[in-house]
């Protein structure tokens, strides 16, 4: 339903800390104009957990309202308690998102079984399509892909964005449920390979910074010409990387700042990037042509 080069957006700030609008509808002029495909907004990339209820809807009603239908807008309304899960996806939904990510309960640890009865749970309570997130390496919470078929078989649990980073374990979800929802990239480091055992995009952090490239490069591949793909994406090799020196967003906020596309803030306990690494993402950024 949600294919190609989806950006996992930031959410630009005031130094104060407070949301930069102006900032905002500029990167999301500037995605539709570059062919990005969707927006992802208020997600992990978003800083979706420094935002308050109030603020994550405010952010969504935004969104949509500046996209105005023009490429999809997918809501991360992920959260650690059932309830404010759905209170966030039914936020979504009355402010016009297409679809609503949904990020792995994290800290509290479920059990397999309830990981399916709070996506059941969601699923059930607000009638929008919506993605499954899974990321262990955040969340210290895995879900399996038995339990990823159990889900697939509600009607509107349509993907799921798998940043486990093992494309042995792409291959199983596509395998076991790949007719029933779409297997999407979470790692920017295996897009193509995810493409090429049979998902059909990424989320992607890299697309913030070089947006052109990544849709092409995704356009290609879903096509199936591979060969292209990856000419168009070996100059983000080392992006892919850098961009994960330290912990999202704050490699990424950096980069678009030193872009001149938005500010340095990020809301505490996120930090600046540390000095030791910008050498390295600016570079990194000149070779993939984004200075």
């Amino acid at each position: 339903m949600f294919h190609g080069s989806m950006v996992a957006l930031v959410t630009p700030m005031h130094n104060d800390g407070s949301i930069d609008l102006a900032a905002l509808d500029r990167l999301l002029e500037w995605h539709i104009a570059q062919g990005t495909h969707a927006i992802v907004a208020v997600g992990t990339t978003g800083e979706s957990s420094t935002l308050d209820f109030d603020e994550h809807c405010a952010m969504l009603r935004h969104t949509v309202a500046k996209v105005a239908g023009r490429v999809p807008v997918i809501a991360g309304t992920g959260a650690n308690a059932t309830a404010e899960a759905i209170a966030l996806t039914q936020c979504a939904l009355e402010a016009g998102a297409d679809a609503c990510l949904l990020v792995t309960p994290y800290y509290n640890k479920p059990t397999q079984e309830g990981l399916y009865r709070h996506y059941k749970a969601i699923a059930e309570a607000v009638p929008i399509p919506q993605i499954l997130y899974n990321v262990p390496g955040r969340t210290a919470c895995d879900m399996l892909p038995a339990t990823v078929e159990r889900l697939a078989g509600i009607a509107n649990i349509v993907g799921i964005k798998e940043a486990s980073g093992h494309i042995e374990r792409v291959k199983e979800l596509v395998a076991r449920c790949g007719s029933q929802l779409d297997v999407l990239s979470g790692e920017d480091a295996i897009n193509l390979d995810v493409i090429a055992a049979g998902g059909k995009g990424t989320i992607s952090v890299t697309a913030n910074v070089a947006p052109r490239a990544m849709s092409m490069a995704l356009a290609a591949a879903l096509k199936g010409d591979m060969a292209t793909a990856r000419e168009i994406n070996r100059p983000l090799e080392e992006l892919h990387k850098v961009l994960f020196l330290e912990a999202n967003p704050i490699p990424v906020k950096w980069a678009l700042a030193e872009m001149g596309m938005i500010g340095r803030a990020l809301r505490l306990p996120l930090t600046e990037l540390s000095a030791q690494y910008h050498e390295r993402v600016r570079n990194a950024l000149q070779q993939a042509g984004c200075l």
